[in-house]
Parts: C-alpha cells; sequence; structure tokens
C-alpha cells in the first residue's frame, strides 16, 4: 500500500498517525487518575528516553552532540519539560479538546521566539496569525468567566504551549549546529526525568498496577507519536503537510466525548476555530508564496 503512494500522501498520512498517537497519549494520562503531574511526567519520558537510547545504540551515534549544540539543546530540555507539565496539567483539569487547542498554540509561539533567537523575519501574514491565535485563546481560557479553577488550568495550558515553542525553536538551532533528532530526544527525555526525579522521591504518590501499565502505554504512544513526526517530515517539507496536524482536535473532541463526556461550549468552539483558521490560513499563503519563488526562479 506504501509503495503506491507519493511522498506527499505517505506524509500525510503519517502526520495524522501522529495527531492520533498523541491524543491516545492524553487519554491514558487523564485515565491514570489522581497522579502528580510529575509522575505523569516521569513515565511518559521514561520510556522515550529508553526508545531515543536504543536508537542510538542502533544507529552507533553518540549520545550527546558537539559542544556548539549544547546551549540551545539545554534550553529545548528546560522548556520542553515545562511544556510537558503545563500540558499534562490542562489535561487533567480541562476538556481534552480544550487542552489540546492550548498546547497546539506551540507553532505561533515559534514564529515569535524565531524572530527574536533566530532573527528570523515575519511578515504580515504570520503577524495577523499571531494575533489571531491570542483571541482565539482567550476564548478556550474565557478570563472572568466560569470557575477560576479552570482559568487557571487554561492559563497553565497556555504557558504549557508557550514552553513547546520555545522548545520547537530550539530544535531548530540544535538541528543547525549539527545535533541530530535522537540525541535531542535522548537528551531532552533524560533530563525531564532527572528533573521531576527529586519530586518523585520525596512525595512519591502510590500507584496501583493499573496506573502504572496506563502511564507506560502514555509512554508508548508518545514514542509512536515521535516516530510518526520523523516519518512525516522525513517525506514532505512542514509548510506542506502542517495543517494536518490539526486533525488532533477531531481526535480528541470525538474521543473526549464517548470517553469522558466532554462537550464544548460555544466560545471553547469559537476559539477552536478561529486557531484553526490562522493556522489554515498561515498554511494557504506560505503554499502559494513558496510556489510563486518557485515559479519565478524556474523563469530566471
Amino acid at each position: 500500500m506504501l509503495k503506491n503512494m507519493t511522498k506527499k500522501n505517505k506524509a500525510i498520512m503519517f502526520i495524522i498517525t501522529a495527531a492520533f498517537f498523541f491524543t491516545i497519549m492524553n487519554i491514558c494520562v487523564r485515565l491514570s487518575g489522581d497522579i502528580p503531574v510529575m509522575e505523569k511526567s516521569f513515565f511518559r519520558n521514561f520510556v522515550a528516553f529508553i526508545v531515543a537510547g536504543f536508537v542510538l545504540v542502533r544507529e552507533k551515534c553518540p549520545p550527546f552532540p558537539n559542544r556548539e549544540a549544547m546551549p540551545p539543546l539545554f534550553l529545548r530540555a528546560a522548556f520542553g519539560t515545562c511544556g510537558i507539565l503545563g500540558n499534562f496539567y490542562a489535561v487533567d483539569h480541562l476538556m481534552l479538546a480544550d487542552a489540546t487547542m492550548l498546547n497546539k498554540l506551540s507553532p505561533f509561539f515559534v514564529i515569535i521566539f524565531s524572530f527574536f533567537i533566530l532573527k528570523e523575519r515575519v511578515n504580515i501574514i504570520q503577524a495577523l496569525g499571531v494575533v489571531a491565535a491570542f483571541v482565539g485563546a482567550l476564548f478556550i481560557i474565557k478570563p472572568g468567566v466560569g470557575l477560576s479553577s479552570q482559568v487557571f488550568a487554561s492559563l497553565i495550558g497556555f504557558l504549557g504551549g508557550l514552553g513547546a515553542g520555545v522548545a520547537y525553536t530550539m530544535v531548530r538551532l540544535c538541528n543547525q549546529r549539527g545535533a541530530k533528532g535522537p540525541q535531542i530526544v535522548f537528551f531532552f527525555s533524560g533530563f525531564s526525568c532527572l528533573v521531576v526525579l527529586p519530586y518523585i522521591i520525596f512525595f512519591y504518590h502510590p500507584m496501583t498496577l493499573v496506573q502504572v501499565l496506563t502511564l507506560i502505554a502514555a509512554g508508548a504512544s508518545a514514542a509512536c507519536a515521535q516516530f510518526a513526526v520523523t516519518a512525516a517530515y522525513s517525506n514532505a517539507p512542514a509548510k506542506e503537510i502542517s495543517i494536518y496536524d490539526y486533525s488532533q482536535l477531531i481526535f480528541a473532541a470525538v474521543l473526549g466525548f464517548f470517553i469522558f463526556g466532554n462537550i464544548p461550549d460555544t466560545l471553547s468552539i469559537i476559539g477552536y476555530f478561529i486557531i484553526s483558521g490562522a493556522s489554515a490560513a498561515m498554511f494557504v499563503y506560505n503554499n502559494r508564496h513558496n510556489g510563486k519563488r518557485s515559479s519565478e526562479a524556474s523563469e530566471a
């Protein structure tokens, strides 16, 4: 079946597969019950640490990149850890679709931090997209409306998306400085485990066998998602397939309804449409803009 597919169609299939497994990860995190976010994060990252270590051994690759790549790699690990903790907290305290969409603000944060850190230019369409994304986030967070605990959880989810945005920006800088994908995952996963380990040692929350297995399933789902993402972006550039990553919202809304009985309110749905619409607009613009540049280059 895969042999008869074009590379772009393969990439689309892989990115949708990744979105599905990320949704399964979030569902497992929530189903694991009343366990501290620190413990949930440890299990999620420990599985990824083992998988990344296996890949490094198989490819005979050193665990750490060159010295020049270490500063951005450390920042990727630090902000990535904040992003995971924020996302898991939001998953535990919000509807699955709300938590998912707040985490999906990360591409817009990448635009902001790429401007300040990587000195990449931001065009008017991207700037408007960022503004629209923040407006959409306000509809989901609903400051001044509803329970203060839900607003707090939404803000934590928002900060989780910010942390992920910085982390993804650092990944690009790590790649520019010669770091390989498995090295980045290995360092990040190990760093995250070490950061939460003191909390687990001093404030360990006993778990049942079912909870342990559920968290292992969350880690396995995350690993599957990471491999799928890698396969997707090795078959097609991000500008051609990034929009399909928002299929995770569909999975989260459907599965969240059937498993947890989640029904988003009107304001949240408006926020979903604003953020997804902003992403779709940038996707269309980038493809048209790059298409024009390619045609101009071929004519020159």
